[in-house]
Parts: C-alpha cells; sequence; structure tokens
C-alpha cells in the first residue's frame, strides 16, 4: 500500500475528503491505497478559493514575478520526480522508463519552459490605426477547470496547469479517480515554493464532480483531454455557457508506410509510434496502412514485433507492455479482439491474456490483418495493444483511406523520402503527424480536428488558449 495521504488542496492548505476512492495496482489487481473523491461541495470551495483576493492578485502579478515562482515550482516538481513517476506506474500501469520522462521529467520541464516564455513579455501592443492608434491587451482568462484523464496523469495535467498559471490564470485540477494519488504531487510543490493560495486547487474526483465543475458559474474556462463522448458532452455545456473550452480528444491514427520504406528503421519506429503506453495513447499510430506489392513482409514483421514485446510488470525496466489500467477497460480491449475475430480480419498476434500473468489487467499485444477500413476495429478507438494492417494500391488511396476515419489527431509516414513522406503528410487531415517516427514537441501546438477535439496545447499556442485579448483606442 502507498503511504500517500488521501487529500484535496484547496486554498493553500490539503484537507481531508469526506469521500473516498479505492486505487488498484493494475499490475496485481490488489489495493494501491484510498485515493480523495471530490464533492460538489469540494469543488465550490476550490472555485471560490480561486477567486478569492490571493489568488485574483496572481493575475496583477507582473509576468516576471510569475516567472520566478514558476522556476521555483519546476524545479520542485523535478525534485520529486522519480517518486511521482513510480507512483504513477503503480497507479496506471505504465511501463517505468516512460512514467520517468513523461510524468517525471517532462512536468518540471513544461513549466519551466511557459516560465521562460513570459519572463519578458509585454502584456500589450501598440497598433497604429486610422485615427489614433490601438492598444492590444493580452489578459488572464480567468478561473479555468482542467480535467483530466488517467493515462499520462501528470503530463496531461502539466499541460494545462504550466500555460494557464504563467498567463495569469487560477486553476482547479480534476484528476481521474484512477490516479488520484500522483495528482497531489502538484499540491506538494505548490505549497512548497509558496504559490499563492487559491491560485491552484487539486481536487480528484469522479464524472459527477467533473460536471459540476464544468458547469459551474465560477468557472471561464474549461481544458479538458478524455473521450470525444464525455468531450461532446463538456462542449454542449460549454456552449450553452458561451464558455470556451479546449477539448483534446480520441484518435484512432494511421500510419502509411510508403512503398520505399525501410521495413527495419520502420518496424522498429512503429513499436513506440503504436505500442506506447500499453496502447492507451491517443495519438497512437494504431491503424498501419501497406502497399499491397510489400503487404506479406510487413504483415508478418508486424506482428514479429507485437511478439517480441515483453509483457509483465510495469516496475521492471525490461518491460515493453505493462497492464491496462481497470479490469474494466481490460474487458473493453478484449471484447473489441472478439469483434476483430467475428470479423473478416485475420489475426496475427496476440489475441488474449497472456499465459504467464495470472494477476493483473494484462493483454497480449495484439495484431489483425487484412482489416477493412470500414470495420469497427478500424473506426473506433480502442485504447489498447491492438493494431490494424490494411492494404493499399497507391498513395491516392492510402490517403483516402488514412482521412477515412470519424477523428484526426495524428498519424504518421514511413519513408526513405522525407520530401515525399512530408507531401503525404500535408494531406492527411489531422492536427499533427510525423515523418519516420511521432514525439509531442513541448514548442509546438498539439490538438485535433474533426472528432478528436478543438483548440490547441503546447508551444505559444498553448499560452494564447488561456488568453483573452482586449482592443483599447486611444485618439
Amino acid at each position: 500500500m502507498t503511504t500517500v495521504q488521501p487529500e484535496i488542496y484547496i486554498g493553500g492548505s490539503f484537507w481531508r475528503p469526506v469521500e473516498f476512492t479505492t486505487v488498484i495496482e493494475p499490475a496485481t489487481g490488489r489495493p494501491l491505497g484510498e485515493g480523495p473523491c471530490a464533492t460538489e461541495t469540494d469543488i465550490d470551495d476550490a472555485v471560490a478559493a480561486a477567486r478569492s483576493a490571493p489568488a485574483l492578485q496572481w493575475r496583477s502579478c507582473p509576468p516576471a514575478e510569475r516567472a520566478a515562482v514558476l522556476k521555483r515550482f519546476s524545479a520542485a516538481l523535478r525534485e520529486r520526480s522519480a517518486q511521482t513517476a513510480t507512483l504513477v506506474t503503480r497507479e496506471n500501469g505504465m511501463p517505468i522508463t516512460l512514467s520517468r520522462l513523461v510524468n517525471g521529467i517532462f512536468p518540471a520541464a513544461l513549466v519551466r519552459y511557459y516560465a521562460g516564455l513570459v519572463e519578458g513579455f509585454s502584456p500589450e501592443e501598440v497598433r497604429p490605426a486610422l485615427a489614433g492608434h490601438t492598444l492590444v491587451r493580452r489578459e488572464p482568462v480567468g478561473v479555468v477547470a482542467a480535467i483530466t484523464p488517467w493515462n499520462y496523469p501528470q503530463a496531461l495535467a502539466v499541460m494545462k496547469i504550466a500555460p494557464a498559471l504563467a498567463a495569469g490564470c487560477s486553476v482547479i485540477l480534476k484528476a481521474a479517480p484512477e490516479t488520484s494519488l500522483d495528482a497531489l504531487a502538484f499540491a506538494y510543490a505548490a505549497a512548497e515554493v509558496g504559490l499563492p493560495a487559491g491560485v491552484l486547487n487539486i481536487v480528484p474526483g469522479g464524472a459527477a464532480a467533473g460536471a459540476h465543475l464544468v458547469g459551474h458559474p465560477g468557472v471561464d474556462k474549461v481544458a479538458f483531454t478524455g473521450s470525444t463522448a464525455a468531450g461532446r458532452a463538456i462542449g454542449e455545456t460549454c456552449g450553452r455557457l458561451i464558455r470556451p473550452v479546449t477539448l483534446e480528444l480520441g484518435g484512432k491514427s494511421a500510419a502509411i508506410i510508403l512503398d520505399d520504406a525501410d521495413l527495419t528503421d520502420t518496424v522498429n519506429g512503429l513499436r513506440s509510434a503504436s505500442f506506447v503506453n500499453n496502447g492507451q495513447t491517443c495519438h497512437l499510430s494504431s491503424r498501419i496502412l501497406v502497399p499491397r506489392f510489400r503487404y506479406p513482409e510487413f504483415v508478418d514483421a508486424i506482428a514479429d514485433l507485437a511478439s517480441s514485446l515483453t509483457v509483465g510488470d510495469p516496475l521492471d525496466e525490461a518491460t515493453d507492455i505493462g497492464p491496462l489500467v481497470s479490469e474494466r477497460q481490460r474487458e473493453r480491449v478484449l471484447d473489441y479482439i472478439a469483434i476483430g475475430r467475428n470479423s473478416g480480419a485475420k489475426l496475427v498476434a496476440g489475441g488474449g491474456v497472456p499465459d504467464d500473468q495470472p494477476s493483473g489487467w494484462f493483454v497480449q499485444p495484439t495484431v489483425f490483418a487484412d482489416v477493412d477500413n470500414a470495420d469497427r476495429i478500424a473506426q473506433e478507438e480502442i485504447f489498447g495493444p491492438v493494431l490494424t494492417i490494411t492494404p493499399y494500391d497507391d498513395d491516392d488511396n492510402a490517403v483516402a483511406i488514412a482521412n477515412g476515419s470519424a477523428f484526426g489527431l495524428a498519424g504518421t509516414v514511413w519513408s526513405t523520402d522525407v520530401e515525399r513522406a512530408t507531401d503525404i503528410a500535408r494531406r492527411i487531415r489531422t492536427g499533427s503527424i510525423g515523418v519516420n517516427g511521432y514525439e509531442l514537441d513541448m514548442r509546438s501546438p498539439f490538438g485535433g480536428v474533426k472528432d478528436s477535439g478543438i483548440g490547441r496545447e503546447l508551444g505559444p499556442e498553448g499560452l494564447a488558449a488561456y488568453e483573452v485579448t482586449k482592443s483599447i483606442y486611444r485618439f
């Protein structure tokens, strides 16, 4: 059992919640600890704290002073990064080698990045006008409701917290129940560096708490990462309230393997582009598109890749694929595998629960070949280690198949000719796409189109999402 106390953090103080949730360690199926579960009253208190005088002073604080506090906040996060990464792995099953990067190093690095971005920031720009001139002023949007999922809990939270705080906003983080323990890492760091009371509030909780927060009259903006279904509901609420919202939702991205792609390099690249975090990643290239004349060799190589991955204890350095986050998630993935088996697709790797993992929520890395792009396993987000392979005839056909999806979050193109691959990438309707690999860049915008979302995170665009502009006309 973990020693982390089940607390919520409101107005600069730690509080013992009224309600709790049991956090299950997915590698064992046994309880890891009791996590806090915020009530609607807790949400009300958090919003009040975020609108209190100390929190509102943060918005008028000079950008250089905010940057100095954020640099200390970054250092505090970095100091506890190893502990946080290990806790996340125990909460959601992420392989520790990945967790150290995305839940340990990345949050501190992103906070420091946004501190640097606003350090010399001037909130006003003078623009000449036909008569006189205009002061175009950038101001913080206000109180931000940040709602995050369990798959990359620290990384996805900081993608909202860092730019919002840098812009001068106050934040209420509603973390997922499955990863309610690691969310307190932000609270510990905030308390340590003296972030003003109410500027950052941590209230893990379930769907009811999230819905109450989204519709709360004291919230000025919502930033959400999660399923498309939940995003639609949040978008409807924010539309009715005329409240700005950023939605980073699901994906079903394609990996287009061009006819000149190197077999070994491409398959090695798909290892991370298609299987990272046990398949529980929104931007995975989970639909593999292969030219017909090279189809057999790539099917065999991708099947061999899946079969070669080490499935096991996520705290083991040698593990490639850990458990899924919960028994419910495993059943969902196994249901999709059953759907694939009953379609016209051909199972070429995996397809069930590993024989050597009697405990925990493990699923074998699974590959289906001969998949029609209209099949459910090619159209619906599975969120597990399951890939589909579909043949195509020429470049135009590959582009049409890649775009034949309700989603548009990510994707990859693989070729020995980078310029040709880039031309193909330009034709894909998506928010981001990689050539011969895929990795988010903190300096560049990330987000989706179509059912994959609205708005952008990371880069200067991620900061602008937490600002509003005001024009002051002067004569």
